[in-house]
């Protein structure tokens, strides 16, 4: 549940500290919820949900799918941004090449950490 949290909250493009100022509670509460340390009770589930424009259901690991995007994408903001700027590029032989270049760097670097002792 914490990771669907983050990746709402990211999409919402919300700091930890935003959200919680908007439950009630420090941004430190936000990152435990987020990391798992500490479960989201029941009456604040629903509360996150509204403030993030999602159904509730959204936010439980056995409905991700069900989720626009794939949770474990968007849990950090470098790739948020990535996307969002790879979803700005109509050129279909650009977005093609830029997918392949992607693909090639992340190979490499594969490689590369095979390669370190």
């Amino acid at each position: 549940m914490g990771e669907s949290i983050r990746a709402h909250r990211v999409l919402a493009g919300m700091s930890q500290g935003e959200l919680g100022r908007k439950i009630g509670v420090s941004f430190q509460q936000v990152q435990k919820y987020e990391k798992g340390k500490n479960r989201v009770g029941a009456g604040r589930l629903p509360q996150i949900a509204e403030i993030l424009g999602v159904p509730v259901g959204a936010l439980f690991k056995d409905h991700a799918g069900t989720v626009s995007v794939p949770v474990k994408l968007v849990t950090d903001t470098a790739a948020v941004k990535m996307l969002t700027a790879y979803a700005d590029i109509t050129g279909r032989s650009v977005r093609r090449n830029l997918s392949e270049l992607v693909d090639r760097l992340a190979r490499s670097a594969k490689k590369k950490s095979r390669r370190s002792p």
